[in-house]
């Protein structure tokens, strides 16, 4: 019985599941935990082996003569072995590759990683996926055999194979991925409902306080954090030893209202009531998609604007920015369109002399929404500003044409654009554009970090080496070798560990990147050099 399970395996499947089990072992953008690298080989080893067990279909499809009998076992018996020791091999290496991305991100290097543990919890993720592989030929063979009795076996083996993918993807889809999202959202939506103790409600006058236009518990779990965490007066004052402004913060959330444009006007209607538009800036802040803004990217606003700034958020969502990007990346851009058309229909109306400057800003997710919430030609009669986006999705359509269209010779993960007055990208060490190069009526800003999968993924790289190999930014892994297909399957687990890294690296943005940052768009005067590392050495223990 073990003999017969044992030939029933593909040779060829074999050799090129092992391979791709060991090129996962290589590492990517990110440190791997043990269980996540099990997955992640678990899963490679049988998409290799489906991709073997296929050029065996193709070739027995194509009648090509096939080993038989003691011929076929030998081969099969020292592939065997030789997939042992190559397996062994990589194990054994894969420590060291973790390692050189966690010294990179100065995190502690590990003494091992668990070759028995990957191992192990590969085998079971591959079993699970053979067994739903093992369904799926059953039910093709079933449909084949129907169709045959009505057409050719060639064609009936056609017909089968589209049916059955139908079939499965139905269900996928349809059933298990739905109702998963369902669970989730439904999940995300009564911890967003969530009052927490220490989150106590504002004083009167403040969003969500006793005279405001939302309730402190319509404004959800981000949006009361949003509202509560930012620094006081008090706070900004003893830093700046001199005058300041308590910063104003609007939030609407998705339970203050039943529909996006209602939200829209609610948060409007609430920015006039605090008083938005008499600060000297503005901005307009697309939230990610759980409906979080980054503490990190305000904070440094705030201080740097001495508190002199208003910023308004609107949540559209439950579901972590990652799942959405899976799921429909273009969920939220209507809630940021609504939102900008309303603000920026009565801000321009308003004297140019007595208006605040008006920013956008947005991360991840939001960093694509924000995108999307105005076309430049809308726009160029009576500009904005200039906008900050942190972390733009690999989909985000602004981002990606301007990266395509760099100048030759800047990297994919730095690149510039043009005389780079309208656009930049900055990352952990600023910009690569010279100081003194002037801007136009418009700032732009990206900041992003080369280990940043959710930035940096591309369906292209299952067939194509990606372009930010070339040359690979600062934070990225010497040792990162693209495999095809492989190479794809870790920067997509990535996207998904992408908010697991430390501060200023991966998906995480630190303070002091955010106020070079902020420097840059908003011109900030009156800042020293030695009062903005100060600065940066005060937001630090935020991270």
């Amino acid at each position: 019985m073990l003999i017969r399970f044992w030939q029933s395996f593909s040779t060829l499947g074999i050799l090129l599941g092992t391979l791709f089990f060991a090129a996962s072992l290589t590492p990517s953008l990110l440190p791997r935990t043990i269980v996540v690298q099990g997955g992640l080989s678990g899963l490679s080893f049988a998409v290799g082996y489906a991709v073997g067990v296929g050029i065996d279909w193709l070739w027995q499809y194509l009648e090509l003569p096939r080993l038989h009998g003691r011929a076929w076992r030998i081969p099969k018996i020292l592939a065997a072995l030789l997939c042992i020791f190559t397996a062994i091999g990589f194990l054994w290496r894969a420590a060291e590759w973790q390692n050189s991305i966690r010294l990179l991100m100065k995190m502690e290097p590990v003494a091992t990683a668990g070759p028995l543990e990957v191992g192990l919890i590969a085998a079971a993720t591959f079993a699970v996926l053979f067994a739903a592989g093992t369904l799926f030929l059953l039910v093709l063979r079933a449909v084949t055999a129907k169709l045959h009795r009505l057409m050719p076996r060639r064609l009936a083996l056609v017909v089968g194979i589209a049916a059955a993918i139908i079939l499965f993807w139905s269900v996928i889809n349809g059933v298990v991925f739905r109702f998963a999202l369902h669970a989730l959202d439904a999940s995300f939506a009564k911890f967003d409902a969530l009052i927490e103790a220490e989150r106590e409600e504002p004083a009167a006058g403040k969003t969500g306080s006793s005279s405001s236009l939302l309730t402190w518990e319509e404004l959800g779990r981000a949006g009361r954090e949003f509202i509560a965490s930012g620094p006081t007066i008090d706070q900004l004052q003893a830093f700046l030893a001199s005058e300041a402004k308590e910063p104003i913060r609007v939030y609407v959330g998705l339970r203050s209202a039943e529909n996006v444009q209602e939200r829209a006007r609610l948060a409007f209607e609430e920015l006039k009531r605090v008083g938005g538009f008499d600060r000297s800036m503005l901005v307009i802040v697309t939230p990610t998609g759980t409906g979080w803004v980054d503490p990190a990217a305000l904070d440094s606003l705030e201080y740097l604007q001495r508190g002199d700034v208003a910023s308004v958020a609107m949540q559209y969502s439950y579901l972590s920015s990652p799942l959405t990007l899976f799921v429909d990346p273009d969920y939220g851009a209507d809630s940021a369109r609504a939102l900008f058309s309303a603000i920026y229909g009565y801000w321009s109306a308003l004297p140019k002399d007595r208006r605040p400057r008006l920013y956008l800003h947005g991360l991840s997710l939001g960093a694509m929404n924000s995108e999307q919430s105005t076309e430049l030609f809308e726009v160029l009669g009576d500009p904005y500003h200039g906008a900050l986006w942190s972390g733009p999705p690999y989909p985000s359509r602004l981002w990606r044409s301007l990266t395509d269209a760099r100048n030759p010779g800047s990297p994919a993960w730095l690149p510039t654009v043009s005389d780079s007055r309208f656009v930049r990208f900055m990352n952990q060490d600023g910009t690569n554009v010279p100081a003194g190069t002037p801007w136009g009526p418009m700032r732009i800003v990206y900041l992003q970090y080369a280990s940043d999968a959710i930035t940096f993924f591309d369906y292209h790289d299952f067939y194509r080496r990606p372009e930010w190999l070339d040359p690979r930014g600062p934070d990225v892994s010497p040792e990162l070798t693209w495999y095809p297909i492989v190479t794809a399957l870790q920067i997509a687990l990535d996207t998904a560990l992408a908010t697991n890294a430390p501060p200023g690296f991966g998906h995480v943005f630190a303070p002091e990147h955010y106020i070079d940052a902020w420097l840059a768009v908003t011109d900030v005067h009156g800042w020293s050099g030695d009062d903005i590392e100060r600065l940066k050495r005060h937001l630090a223990p935020r991270e």
